[in-house]
């Protein structure tokens, strides 16, 4: 008969035990992200995704490229192309699929469709955030580095790719992660990370948005107080600002989004289960 030690010995890990050694998680599905094996050099490695920089972390010994896949990415066959000592080669991969919750709902014309000042105001910020989503500087050293804490506690109210289908028109699926919390509870920073952008835009809300470095970018979005101001570099767990319910929305919350090479990608992925 075994004893007490020898039967938890011989119980089946549980994978909880055993968290990654590297973040974020891979996961190659569309809103996922690809980690990319780039084998050794004295220099880091450029990698592109489409011509967009990707982030390439490690050291000469062994670099990996932190790939982030768009939501409307199909299954199948997908590459990057790899630049360095001036060789360029191309490393291919496998998007596998994934089927995400959608969600069928009636309501108000005036819900769904904007008035002509309102989608001329959205038009003018959504570039203006496109120039922020572009920002790209040196990233972090190592991939370890790349394990997130949780900018608000909460239930996660509304969870990343939820499709949403309003009086039978599909809307973009839920690019981020929703944590339900009250007015006025502190929102820290992820990561370290310097103030790229504040505002107040009409989906958003109060919003601000991190660069955590190498194409890597935070969004909160509906804050009810910002406490930070373009520039600002911001350790992990400093507050930036307070939970609200600004912008379009039903009720107090956070949007946290999480972007990579210019696609959201799952926040979930940096964080523990």
């Amino acid at each position: 008969m075994l004893d007490a030690h020898a039967a938890k010995a011989a119980q089946p890990a549980n994978p909880a035990d055993h968290p990654p050694t590297a973040w974020p998680i891979a996961s190659p599905v569309p809103g996922g992200i690809a980690r990319l094996a780039l084998g050794p050099a004295s220099t880091r490695p450029q990698a592109f995704a489409a011509e967009v920089p990707v982030l390439v972390l490690g050291d000469a010994r062994a670099w990996t490229a932190i790939v982030g896949i768009p939501l409307s990415a199909t299954p199948g066959a997908a590459k990057i192309v790899v630049r360095a000592a001036d060789a360029e080669r191309t490393l291919g991969y496998d998007i596998r699929p994934k089927r995400y919750v959608e969600q069928r709902l009636t309501v108000s014309p005036r819900t769904v469709d904007l008035a002509p000042d309102d989608l001329a105001r959205h038009e003018r910020e959504r570039a203006h955030q496109q120039q922020v989503m572009e920002t790209f500087r040196e990233p972090f050293p190592r991939a370890a580095d790349l394990h997130m804490q949780v900018p608000v506690p909460g239930r996660r109210s509304s969870s990343f790719g939820l499709r949403r289908v309003f009086n039978g028109q599909p809307r973009a699926p839920h690019s981020g992660m929703d944590i339900a919390a009250a007015t006025g509870t502190p929102v820290v920073a992820p990561l370290p990370g310097r103030v790229i952008d504040t505002g107040d835009y009409f989906f958003n809300g109060q919003t601000v948005w991190l660069d955590h470095g190498g194409g890597l970018l935070s969004m909160m979005c509906h804050l009810s107080a910002i406490d930070v101001k373009l520039g600002d570099a911001l350790a992990t767990g400093e507050r930036l600002g307070a939970v609200g319910a600004t912008g379009r929305v039903t009720g107090a919350h956070l949007h946290w989004g999480v972007m990579l090479n210019r696609t959201m990608v799952d926040p979930a992925l940096f964080l523990d289960a």
